[in-house]
């Protein structure tokens, strides 16, 4: 049953488009809508078909993510939810999270790129504060050294005492901001180096996410084809996930998620990377295998996990038997990685139109 929120974004959107001649129930004659108003209806009218149209819940969450996705705010956003639609994929909730906690991310990552860089300027003006100084220092020293050279008797203990006071002031000053600073940037480069490495796992099942992984594809893409050697990807996706969703609750499927990339990562050596792709969708790299052993391989995990019973935790009601699919492509069959990929997706979705709990390999 549709919540009260949805109910009322689907009669604003029925509602909202650019027919002003419509009568209005009061006895007051409204002016027409200036453009500015329309395009507040259309945006309006945008955010309630996309949230009902996904079954996204109405929350102040969703609706900020929608209005920065349709208004123009976040066009990264806007294409990641354009592509994934026009490909016929669901939009769920998780996928919606996964995207707006890596923009949360990379925000994060500037802000501290911003942050290390103010500190190189601070520590770039120490360095000059510290050579002026010591240029001063110099000259003072090297004055006093030329009066005690010309005019012995007109150098005192408490000339000499009084300058060498002063830089060591200076020294002890300069020592501990330069040591502040040294402080600081160490301080600033471990947590960028950790949210770097955060960026690049996945928060749900800490496995690489995709833009890990389209790193690591890159790079073994041309290990291998200066070494002439084998590479294969594969997508795995769970099979009817949804329904586990709708009838078990997210936390269900979260775990249901969890478990397939526990299986999956078992797979994981050198030779062998994987990561999530996003909501029930993983991502597999196999270097040194053919396409025929690298769909043995999965075959062997899928069949293994298919004879798992799963329970809800929270009701002990029986989820049953859960499934997944997978195709596989050698890369260099094809012009690039991105194509064997696409290849790759297209066996997947041909195991799931064959009856599904199947690992298929690209022609």
């Amino acid at each position: 049953m549709a919540s009260s929120a949805h109910r009322f974004l689907r009669f604003f959107a029925a509602t909202s488009d650019d027919d002003t001649s419509k009568p209005v129930a009061t006895d007051q004659v409204l002016p027409p809508l200036t453009a500015i108003e329309r395009a507040h209806q259309r945006l309006i009218a945008e955010i309630a078909e996309f949230l009902t149209s996904c079954r996204l819940a109405a929350t102040t969450h969703n609706l900020l993510i929608a209005h920065s996705a349709f208004s123009g705010e976040d066009p990264q956003l806007a294409r990641a939810i354009g592509q994934r639609r026009l490909s016929g994929q669901t939009i769920t909730q998780d996928w919606l999270d996964q995207q707006t906690t890596l923009e949360d991310q990379e925000s994060a990552i500037r802000t501290l790129i911003t942050q290390l860089e103010d500190s190189l300027d601070r520590f770039a003006t120490t360095a000059h504060d510290a050579r002026a100084s010591a240029a001063t220092c110099n000259a003072a020293l090297a004055s006093q050294v030329d009066r005690a050279a010309a005019l012995p008797d007109s150098v005192t203990l408490a000339d000499v005492l009084g300058l060498a006071h002063t830089i060591l002031d200076h020294t002890r000053k300069l020592e501990s901001d330069i040591r502040a600073s040294e402080q600081e940037m160490r301080g600033l480069r471990e947590r960028l180096a950790r949210a770097q490495r955060d960026a690049e796992v996945d928060y749900l099942t800490g496995l690489p996410n995709r833009r890990a992984f389209e790193s690591v594809l890159d790079r073994h893409y041309r290990e291998a084809q200066a070494e002439v050697d084998s590479l294969c990807v594969a997508f795995c996706d769970i099979d009817n996930f949804k329904r586990v969703n709708d009838n078990h609750g997210h936390e269900t499927g979260d775990r249901v998620i969890k478990a397939v990339a526990e299986a999956l990562d078992r797979l994981s050596n050198q030779h062998c990377h994987v990561a999530r792709h996003g909501g029930e969708e993983f991502v597999l790299l196999f270097r040194g295998l053919t396409k025929t052993q690298v769909r043995e391989k999965l075959d062997c995990v899928r069949e293994t996990f298919a004879a798992r019973r799963f329970v809800n935790r929270q009701t002990d009601d029986p989820i049953g038997q859960v499934t997944f699919s997978g195709g596989v492509a050698d890369v260099f069959a094809y012009t690039n990685p991105r194509e064997a990929l696409r290849a790759a997706d297209e066996a997947l979705y041909l195991a799931k139109a064959q009856g599904r709990n199947a690992v298929m390999a690209a022609p």
